[in-house]
């Protein structure tokens, strides 16, 4: 297609180039209030974009959790119940020893029966709980999965073709699979366990000190180097996270173009060259999740060994105060449980932290999907057009590029009155499929308009300019489902006859009546069982009982063989009457039926007229014309 950006090769997708970054770097991106894009894999991320990128995702999960405010608000006091009845024990234990087992000893020994009743009684109220936690959790967690990927779907479908031809699918793929997955394992697996260990440190820490003063403080001294421990964890685990989410959407990428590309693949070999990309960017994937690895294999122990070190100070100096009668035994073994389980649920956030770093990555991944914005709005206050549609197209003082630095269009004016059919040539890149994706609005002028019947496209609605231009492509995609739901895409209120009537009109019927189950056979994925020109003759269809004002055909009939191509050609001369039509071809046969023609050079008209007007001024279209004939003979 003519000016057309395309998306890097498979062989040229970096781990991390997860984003795009329209015409800038990513230093430039840091400072530049549009930036939507992260770090490539050799660049560390800056402050200030790390700011950016938190304060994104911090919004996006503001806005999943919100509508479940109350249940979250439930999920804490049912936390608070767990905790307290876990954190009741250690005072059961050194009641028990202080008091329950020297009353036995003196031959009572109901205190000891009450001491294991509410050990036990604890016990269950702590199981009933935590079973309770994670039943509400586990139904706020699959509510906010659904709703992400319902938001992750349906912003993907509105974005403009710009965003999709720069961003593969297999990066929204990633996005909706592989992220998603990795932010529904953290909840489904980390969200008691948090709640439960941040409580338990909360609370123990205030125990420990109401306690005793003395060995409470020396308890929460370790916090210091945790602290310093953990700042050096974070940092380097948000920047090894990174790269992991951006080299596993590398990996899908090149994993879903090599599948959808399979013939061409194994028409021209490619099976060894992208066997050797996928090697690479699996194996940054897997250096990413090795070092993630490391760091968690230092941090984890350095955790416990900092534990140790407390625990054993705590039972000297608690050992001291028991020999000079200062402190209970009973109250040691309590104090040293609580210092035990203050230091178990930091071992435990450690495994989540490492989880949460990995979703926060994926959650900056999904949050920069979520924020993109169709480069082509849907207008605020969209002006109506009539219910009977003329096709009227102008291009006035029209500029467009999809790079700024290569104008496609450098000035364009045309006037298509309403019920003319348009013929459009020229060389490869002289800016027909441009013209072709300025009428339908898949993009926007640089400056100028594009109007039709005398309202600018960007002052139309969507299911306004849907219903007035209609552009059928050289390949037509056709969905999994019968040929008649695809043809019905056109005018899904269309009935059966009037999905067969289009189907004859263009010549589409007969073959479609001997397939297996005619108009009820299931095409398959991606029209499979259908050959190229039966997929395009069925495309014609849809469009035909679309029944737009503006056809515009783009390279429309060039899978047809002869044939079906004359067939088709035979049937536009009846469907074009009274019909506004663009017809960008290279074959003459098609572009014969057409009242006018323009030859386009390097975004300029060159030559405009009839076929035969063309033809007798011996000039480009001429030529062209003269070299068909002899292909002919």
């Amino acid at each position: 297609m003519s000016g057309q950006t395309t998306t890097p090769a498979p062989d040229q997708v970096s781990a991390a180039d997860d984003e795009w970054l329209p015409e800038s770097d990513f230093s430039a991106a840091a400072t530049d209030e549009s930036w939507r894009g992260v770090a490539t894999e050799d660049e560390e991320v800056s402050v200030e974009v790390g700011v950016k990128l938190q304060s994104r995702s911090r919004r996006l999960l503001g806005s999943l959790l919100r509508p479940h405010l109350r249940t979250l608000l439930v999920m804490v006091a049912i936390a608070v119940v767990e905790q307290g009845s876990y954190l009741a024990g250690p005072l059961v234990v050194a009641y028990g020893i202080n008091s329950a087992i020297p009353a036995l000893v003196a031959g009572n020994g109901a205190p000891l029966t009450w001491t294991a009743i509410v050990y036990l009684t604890a016990g269950v109220l702590n199981a009933l709980s935590r079973a309770a936690f994670t039943r509400v959790g586990a139904r706020v967690t699959q509510a906010v999965m659904v709703d992400l990927r319902e938001r992750t779907f349906r912003h993907s479908q509105s974005l403009s073709l710009e965003f999709h031809e720069k961003y593969t699918s297999g990066k929204v793929i990633s996005r909706l699979s592989s992220d998603v997955e990795t932010l529904q394992e953290l909840a489904a697996e980390g969200l008691e366990q948090l709640a439960s260990s941040v409580l338990s440190i909360l609370v123990i820490s205030v125990t420990l000190v109401v306690y005793d003063v003395e060995l409470g403080l020396i308890a929460l001294a370790a916090f210091l180097p945790i602290f310093v421990l953990t700042r050096w964890y974070q940092k380097r685990s948000q920047a090894i996270y990174r790269r992991s989410r951006s080299a596993i959407a590398a990996t899908i990428v090149q994993f879903a173009e090599t599948m959808n590309g399979i013939r061409a693949v194994q028409a021209f070999r490619r099976e060894s060259k992208n066997k050797a990309i996928f090697g690479r960017v699996n194996g940054d994937y897997s250096k990413a999740t090795g070092d993630s690895l490391v760091a968690l294999a230092i941090y984890t122990p350095g955790l416990r060994l900092v534990g140790n070190i407390t625990l054993a100070v705590v039972m000297l100096v608690g050992a001291g105060r028991v020999i000079d009668g200062s402190f209970q035994i009973g109250d040691l073994a309590a104090f040293l449980l609580y210092v035990r389980r203050m230091y178990d649920p930091l071992e435990e956030l450690a495994y989540f932290y490492n989880g949460l770093q990995s979703a926060t990555a994926a959650l900056e991944k999904i949050s920069g999907l979520l924020e993109e914005r169709p480069s082509v709005p849907e207008p605020a206050e969209p002006t109506a057009l009539a219910d009977e549609i003329d096709g009227a197209v102008r291009f006035s003082d029209v500029t467009f590029a999809y790079n700024p630095r290569t104008p496609v269009l450098p000035r364009f004016d045309l006037v298509v009155p309403a019920g003319q059919t348009l013929a459009v040539v020229g060389a490869t890149g002289a800016g027909k499929s441009t013209l072709a994706k300025l009428l339908s609005r898949f993009y926007d002028p640089t400056s100028g308009s594009v109007t039709l019947d005398g309202v600018d496209l960007t002052d139309l609605s969507t299911a306004d300019l849907r219903r007035g231009v209609v552009m059928v492509t050289q390949e037509s995609f056709l969905f999994a489902g019968t040929v008649a739901d695809n043809i019905a895409l056109g005018r899904p209120t269309a009935t059966r006859a009037e999905i067969e009537a289009a189907a004859d009109a263009i010549g589409a019927g007969e073959f479609i009546r001997l397939l297996p189950d005619g108009f009820d056979t299931d095409v398959r994925k991606r029209g499979g069982r259908l050959s190229a020109g039966q997929r395009q003759l069925v495309g014609f269809a849809r469009a035909f009982l679309a029944d737009p004002a503006v056809l515009i055909l783009d390279e429309a009939t060039a899978s047809l063989d002869i044939p079906s191509e004359r067939a088709v050609q035979h049937a536009l001369k009846s469907i074009l009457v009274g019909r506004t039509a663009v017809i960008i071809a290279h074959r003459l046969s098609t572009v014969l039926i057409a009242d006018r023609v323009l030859v386009m050079e390097a975004g300029r008209i060159v030559e405009d007229g009839s076929p035969e007007e063309l033809i007798a001024d011996d000039g480009h279209f001429a030529g062209l014309h003269t070299a068909w004939r002899d292909s002919l003979v």
